[in-house]
């Protein structure tokens, strides 16, 4: 119970720190050159900061090198250990997926900085696409949080759900003993597969089944550490319910998804290399 504490805790410090990245980075970026970007485009060429925050200048063509690089990366390696054997014992794979949402997060943030907020030709389909990719990305991670995971990330079929639920009920009779009454209440967590009332319909029911858990805990003088104990272990129940109730829904919304996100990554991805391979051609070569 400590380890799993602590390995929460690095979890939450690292997740932080990637997002502190992300914040401060684009805020520097700002602070340094909002006298430049909120000046007209036509105007831009005589600003002092224009031959280093213009596209093809010092920083500017930098930010668009590391951005895509980022994205890049953040694509690759979150491919190829989701896909790829050799790689599948590497790491969890929801961490692998936090990280590649960090990259594929700060990498176009990048890339905006870079074009200057200036979009235009075969460029513009790239930047738009990583903007949709972007905001898909967002959905599909909403969508993916609903379906259950294992601790290594991998999706649970809806036979190891409800072996989870019994495992549940199993260590909480080998650790205490109850009234039947309170045992019956925890295992008939109200439905919602099943349960054909309203969403506050259904609300109304939980409360009143955890009321009644309270109550009866409360009746029989259990420890008040041990009746949260497993009043929490009661929500846990109900929150399996949910997600059972749901599973199939974002199973078929997650495939949808992919039909969408995938497309526009292949698109960004190509337009980018382009951009690139022409970018070269001309002898846009940064620091090189």
């Amino acid at each position: 119970m400590i380890m799993k504490l602590k390995d929460s805790t690095i979890h939450q410090i690292v997740i932080t720190t990637l997002i502190v990245i992300v914040a401060s980075t684009v805020s520097v970026l700002l602070y340094l050159g909002f006298d430049y970007y909120s000046i007209p485009l036509e105007e831009r060429h005589f600003h002092p900061l224009n031959q280093s925050f213009k596209a093809s200048g010092l920083v500017g063509h930098g930010l668009g090198i590391v951005g895509s690089l980022l994205i890049l990366f953040g694509v690759l390696s979150y491919m190829f250990r989701k896909r790829v054997r050799l790689f599948s014992r590497i790491g969890i794979l929801k961490h692998w997926l936090e990280f590649h949402i960090f990259l594929c997060t700060l990498g176009p943030f990048l890339i905006l900085f870079h074009t200057t907020f200036k979009f235009g030709g075969i460029v513009a389909v790239s930047f738009w696409s990583m903007v949709a990719v972007f905001l898909s990305g967002i959905i599909g991670r909403y969508i993916y949080l609903q379906i259950p995971r294992s601790i290594e990330g991998q999706e649970l079929t809806l036979l190891e759900i409800e072996d989870q639920k019994s495992e549940m009920n199993k260590q909480l009779r080998q650790t205490i003993t109850l009234d039947e009454s309170i045992y019956e209440l925890i295992d008939n967590v109200p439905d919602k597969t099943k349960n054909q009332k309203s969403f506050f319909g259904r609300r109304r029911e939980e409360r009143l089944a955890l009321r009644k858990l309270r109550g009866e805990l409360k009746s029989q003088r259990i420890p008040h550490k041990k009746a949260r104990e497993i009043v929490q272990l009661y929500r846990s129940q109900l929150g399996l319910k949910k997600r059972i109730g749901r599973l199939v829904t974002m199973q078929k919304l997650f495939a949808y998804w992919h039909v969408a996100h995938l497309p526009f990554a292949f698109i960004m991805l190509v337009v980018m290399i382009i951009h690139v391979v022409v970018a070269v051609t001309f002898g846009y070569k940064w620091i090189f």
